[in-house]
């Protein structure tokens, strides 16, 4: 059986797949944001993404403005964080963290009864002013940074959310949506870390042009 072994002919020859597949859909997707979508389908070979995603007109601009001025990268699981390409971040001198196993949060989560994601949420909003924050499983993660925004709180830089599951999920994204803040997201149930990884790798092979050797 003949097969392809080049990983560089492989992901071509994905995105061409992809590109023929979409067929005219991909004429109605902003130029922009092509990249975002073809690489989540990449990812999960789930062609209803290109009729899931919801963002702000913002949302890409900020990112990348977010990114080449070293703004912190938070996720709220190692799953998430562990899909990004870090040799990019650190290329781009981007610091980036995952809190949801540190003490002062465990510590918390036990004392307040609230999920880790919540309590992560709370320290992250207290140690960053303008973070990057790429959530990919926890609703309640996006629940708390709505209470603390309304309590003035937090004021994160961009919000990639694309939280996935049965419980909370959908109405987490929605609640997403009308924070006043630059956001892309996923509508209903799906979503997940690998989405959420391949989202942010997107921009951040866009971004590889800007790296000074």
């Amino acid at each position: 059986m003949n097969y392809i072994t080049n990983p560089e002919i492989i992901e071509q020859r994905s995105m061409e797949i992809i590109a023929s597949e979409l067929g005219d859909r991909l004429v109605q997707i902003p130029v922009e944001m092509r990249p975002l979508i073809k690489r989540i389908i990449h990812t999960t070979a789930d062609f209803e993404y290109a009729d899931l995603v919801s963002y702000s007109t913002d949302f890409l601009t900020k990112l990348k403005e977010s990114l080449l001025a070293k703004s912190p990268l938070i996720a709220d699981t190692t799953m998430v964080l562990s899909g990004i390409n870090k040799r990019v971040l650190e290329a781009l001198g981007v610091e980036y963290y995952c809190y949801i196993k540190d003490p002062e949060v465990v510590k918390l989560a036990k004392e307040e009864g609230i999920t880790r994601s919540m309590a992560a949420m709370q320290l992250t909003c207290q140690r960053w002013e303008h973070p990057i924050l790429v959530v990919g499983n926890a609703p309640t993660a996006l629940f708390k940074l709505a209470e603390l925004m309304n309590r003035g709180e937090a004021s994160p830089g961009c919000v990639l959310g694309v939280p996935v599951g049965f419980v909370g999920a959908a109405e987490s994204k929605e609640l997403l949506k009308r924070l006043n803040l630059p956001f892309f997201t996923i509508d209903g149930r799906k979503g997940g870390s690998t989405v959420a990884a391949s989202i942010l790798n997107a921009v951040l092979y866009e971004l590889r042009g800007n790296i000074t050797p």
